[in-house]
């Protein structure tokens, strides 16, 4: 009797020979980078450094492409939409010390997005590691420490025949739900080294499913049928699984309001019926979400800015669906399913009775008419029309990715993000520089759609550099800079805290915007509000990269959280 654990594919004489004779003059980068190869991967981002040289040198024979950026944060921002994108492990390529911290906070929005980043960087020769001071350029004591309360997991090769199987091993965890970033690292000398181990060609991996437990989902079902005024929250877990659809056939069928949350844009249709749309930070919200007698909760750990700043406190049965354990029931007591959303999703369609609640698109629009008389009576026409020159100007299937800034936070709440995985922001661990180096990321992994990069003043200038890798490589993003003169967000934030901001602190004395795209070769165009629609519409429809810059003061909505 013949098992299938016991099945051995054998290889064929042409690989054999290979095998046998592996061509001469390659080194440990060679495995990383044919590992890589066989993986599956065919773009990488990442920064030469002395110590990784030998996995760069080894692009020279591969059909990877390389897309350089100009810091290590951006490469992995950029790396990070790829993966969101793409929902491919993306690798990111580091060198030892500086080089690896300085893409700390990128990996940090990684892990809170669950974006798929497979970073993989140098060490020190090996004579150097086990925690000594042997004084050896960008030596640290213990390099993986300062990562492994970052990434997912981390991984080490201390020799070249470990190469092959700890990148496959982080591959597979990269692309385990819930998705993240993961660590490799190995030491200069096995890098350098030449090898006679075999190219690799072997590197199927299979990231193990997370379904749900059959008799959580069986009660879930129950309480949904059985609801009298059901209502869910969508996060970042649906959009990430591809399980829109799954979602509003759930909703339909027991005709249960859905308001997505900032990470779970597009989640569910903006002006369908039973659409709450995505105004989280509002109390008639929060008021609607807390009067559900049971509550469904996919993909989301309801943090802070789920939860209306932690002032949501529901009164009825709670209902969560979240694939990261450590997010279940960390915030409220729930039916709680570890699980991945699609997979639950599916099993409560498979079990739930269909509800009739003719008044249930009534309630969603009388809650959407409060918040609509709330913001119309703070005189904030300028910040509505600003948004809606954005949404008019972008076609409704190109990606955009939003800086913290005032206009993404009016976007979390009030853009039509049109399509699942089409709007991304650095909501998840809060970072400024985002935008840019991450669509120029989305525009590698998928050059059919223009991309669009909203950033403020003060977050464009963390990644100015960067529009040199847009220039070098092409790519088709526009970077729309609100020029506020400073942080202004921190400026409403101050006031709010303490009566009046602190000027040497939150006001910025900037650059030409537009001549410094300029002097990078880069088009770019000075707007205003009323002529804005139609400059970010050009920008976006020609090929290569463009700058457009909005000078504008832009204000937030009042907080509810705080009444």
């Amino acid at each position: 009797m013949t098992h299938d654990h016991d099945l051995v594919l054998r290889p064929t004489a042409a690989q054999t020979e290979a095998a046998l004779n592996p061509p001469p003059g390659r080194t440990g980068g060679d495995l990383v980078v044919e590992s890589l190869a066989a993986l599956g991967a065919t773009t990488v981002f990442g920064l030469p450094g002395q110590h990784a040289l030998a996995v760069f040198d080894a692009l020279r024979r591969s059909d990877l492409r390389y897309i350089g950026l100009r810091v290590e944060n951006n490469a992995g921002f950029a790396a990070d939409a790829y993966g969101r994108v793409t929902g491919e492990a993306a690798p990111l390529l580091l060198s030892t010390g500086p080089g690896a911290l300085t893409s700390l906070a990128a990996l940090q929005e990684a892990r809170a997005a669950s974006a798929p980043v497979l970073a993989i960087c140098s060490q020190v020769p090996t004579a150097g590691l086990g925690g000594g001071r042997h004084g050896h350029l960008h030596e640290l004591p213990d390099q993986a420490a300062s990562f492994r309360g970052v990434v997912k997991s981390v991984h080490t090769a201390r020799t070249q025949s470990q190469i092959p199987s700890a990148i496959a091993e982080a591959w597979t965890s990269a692309l385990t739900v819930p998705h993240g970033p993961v660590w490799v690292e190995i030491p200069q000398d096995v890098l350098l080294a030449e090898t006679s181990i075999p190219v690799v060609s072997g590197g199927d991996t299979f990231p193990e499913e997370l379904p749900p437990r059959p008799e959580l989902t069986a009660v879930a079902a129950d309480l949904l049928t059985r609801a009298e005024r059901p209502a869910i929250v969508a996060g970042g877990g649906v959009v990430r699984a591809d399980a829109a659809k799954k979602l509003r056939r759930l909703a339909e069928l027991i005709q249960a309001p859905v308001v997505t949350t900032y990470g779970g844009k597009g989640a569910f249709p903006w002006t369908h019926p039973l659409s709450l749309q995505s105004w989280l930070e509002d109390r008639h919200t929060t008021d609607f979400l807390e009067d559900a007698d049971v509550l469904l909760v996919v993909g989301s750990g309801l943090g802070e800015l789920s939860s209306n700043y932690h002032t949501f406190a529901p009164r009825g049965r709670v209902i969560q669906i979240e694939a990261d354990l450590g997010k279940l029931e960390s915030n409220h007591p729930a039916l709680g399913i570890h699980a991945d959303a699609r997979l639950a999703l599916q099993a409560l369609l498979e079990t739930v009775g269909e509800r009739t609640d003719p008044a249930a698109p009534d309630r969603v629009r009388q809650v959407l008419d409060r918040v609509g008389a709330r913001i119309a009576a703070q005189d904030l026409t300028l910040e509505q029309d600003v948004l809606a020159a954005v949404r008019k100007a972008l076609p409704p299937r190109a990606p955009s990715f939003w800086d913290m800034t005032v206009l993404a936070y009016w976007a979390w709440s009030a853009f039509d993000a049109k399509a699942p995985n089409t709007m991304h922001s650095a909501q998840g661990a809060g970072g400024l520089g985002y935008a840019f180096p991450a669509a120029l990321g989305a525009a590698a992994a998928d050059p059919t759609h223009p991309v669009l990069a909203v950033s403020g003043d003060g977050g464009a200038l963390y990644s100015v550099a960067e529009l040199a890798t847009a220039r070098q490589y092409g790519l088709n993003v526009t970077w729309l800079i609100v020029d506020d003169g400073g942080y202004g967000i921190l400026r409403e934030y101050m006031t709010d805290a303490f009566g009046t901001p602190t000027p040497t602190v939150t006001d910025l004395p900037g650059p030409d915007f537009v001549a410094l795209a300029e002097s990078f070769g880069v088009p770019g165009v000075r707007t205003s509000p009323e002529t804005l629609e139609t400059d970010l519409a050009k920008a976006l429809a020609a090929p290569g990269p463009s700058v457009v810059v909005l000078p504008a003061v832009l204000r937030m909505f009042a907080p509810t959280h705080a009444e």
